[in-house]
């Protein structure tokens, strides 16, 4: 007879046990959502100079200018793929560099108040070169359209 009482208790158990643990639970998200008092600010009389680095400023993009424009073969299709680079006139080293998406089409920010080159290279076309002038204006618009190299020239 004691088995049987056993078994019968067991389920009630259960559910005693499984509401203490709900009360528990209840009881730590009611004090996890109560705000804590701000620490008290302590007074400083002669601030000590701070011997960490300044933190870098965040770039801002207001004041980059925006080159987009779309590549286009010899047949006038847009040309997905296309490298393009792009850097600032004069220097040796290109800058930035992308590729047109699946319409042919790219963008990039640079810096404004400078002339930069762009250049436009796909294997097996004749390079396509351009120059920018960021001095006036927010954007501007370019259009390449490549022309296929002829003899046996790569």
């Amino acid at each position: 007879m004691s088995m049987k009482r056993s078994v019968h208790c067991l389920p009630w158990l259960k559910l005693r046990c499984a509401g203490a643990v709900l009360i528990l639970l209840a009881a730590a998200i009611t004090k996890a959502q109560e705000p804590s008092p701000p620490p008290p600010a302590a007074p400083q009389e002669n601030p000590a100079p701070s011997t960490e680095k300044p933190s870098k400023k965040k770039s801002s993009h207001a004041n980059d200018f925006l080159i987009h424009g779309t590549v286009f073969n010899e047949k006038a299709l847009s040309f997905p793929g296309a490298e393009v680079r792009i850097r600032v006139a004069g220097e040796k080293k290109y800058r930035w560099e992308t590729y047109t998406n699946s319409r042919g089409e790219f963008a990039v920010r640079v810096a404004q108040g400078a002339d930069y080159e762009m250049l436009v290279h796909v294997k097996g076309f004749a390079d396509q070169t351009h120059t920018v002038g960021t001095k006036s204006g927010d954007e501007e618009t370019v259009v390449f359209l490549m022309k296929p190299l002829t003899g046996g020239q790569k």
